[in-house]
């Protein structure tokens, strides 16, 4: 069976990515990616839009029948005829599909139409895939992470065409939740992740296969203020235990900022406004 291959980092898998993995029927598809995002080497404190296994999950559904994970300390010196050499000698690809912007090799001085070039020569069919507008706008990753620290949680779905969600481990809180009546799941934020815009979120919640409405509080709790962003979670319509699971918060919808209150009183009352 012939090989195409799509060549790309693809956090969030975002409409524009889509685009760039839609290769045709009856090959062999390879998605050529890495595990981290070679930004993360440059910048501090660089976000993700989803942890690697949620990326590598929906490429398979997508029907990537293998996944090249690059290290990018193996690759970053290469030369780029060099790297183009790498991909030819080991998936005899018939078809090579990336982004408009694509760069790759030493210091990212591979370009598209270096690409083109070496396609030409070795018979390879070639796409470069333009850029991807909404809304008059060029969908991208950093585009849909501005979105999220802004709290603007459906525009930035309909741009990654899945949901954004963070799974965690549930850990143990200081109970007090469960004194007013509401008692909730705590999980650290995880750090990789894109911060989205601290406040109360209308939420899905998923384990065990099943899918729960409730309310979350994402940030730093000014009234108990913590060390590390955590997420309060209420799940309406359950009680049991789930600490030591792991449990995903997907956010639906901006409610409110937090806020700091001045008694647990005025705490009870503000999440039963937000319940309703």
């Amino acid at each position: 069976m012939k090989t195409a291959i799509a060549l790309g980092t693809f956090d969030g898998v975002h409409i524009a990515h889509r685009v760039v993995l839609s290769l045709p029927s009856g090959y062999k598809k390879v998605a050529v990616t890495f595990a981290a995002p070679p930004k993360m080497e440059f910048e501090n404190n660089f976000e993700l839009l989803m942890p690697f296994s949620k990326r590598k999950e929906i490429l398979k559904n997508l029907g990537f029948e293998e996944i090249e994970i690059l290290e990018f300390c193996e690759v970053k010196n290469t030369e780029p005829i060099k790297f183009l050499e790498f991909l030819f000698e080991k998936f005899k690809p018939s078809v090579i599909s990336c982004g408009f912007n694509y760069r790759f090799g030493k210091n990212g001085k591979g370009d598209t139409e270096l690409l083109k070039s070496f396609c030409e020569q070795k018979g390879i069919e070639c796409r470069v895939c333009e850029a991807v507008k909404k809304d008059g706008q060029i969908v991208s990753s950093t585009a849909i992470r501005t979105l999220l620290k802004k709290g603007e949680i459906q525009k930035a779905n309909e741009l990654l065409e899945s949901e954004f969600s963070f799974t965690a481990k549930v850990q143990r809180g200081n109970s007090r939740g469960r004194t007013i009546g509401f008692p909730t799941i705590n999980q650290r934020y995880p750090e990789d992740l894109v911060k989205i815009k601290f406040g109360v979120y209308k939420t899905k919640v998923l384990f065990d296969g099943n899918v729960y409405n409730g309310i979350t509080n994402i940030g730093i709790r000014p009234t108990f203020e913590s060390e590390y962003i955590i997420s309060e979670t209420f799940i309406k319509d359950f009680s049991g235990d789930l600490y030591g699971r792991e449990v995903e918060i997907i956010p639906q919808k901006f409610l409110r900022q937090e806020i700091k209150f001045a008694s647990l009183e005025e705490l009870k009352k503000q999440i039963e406004k937000d319940i309703n």
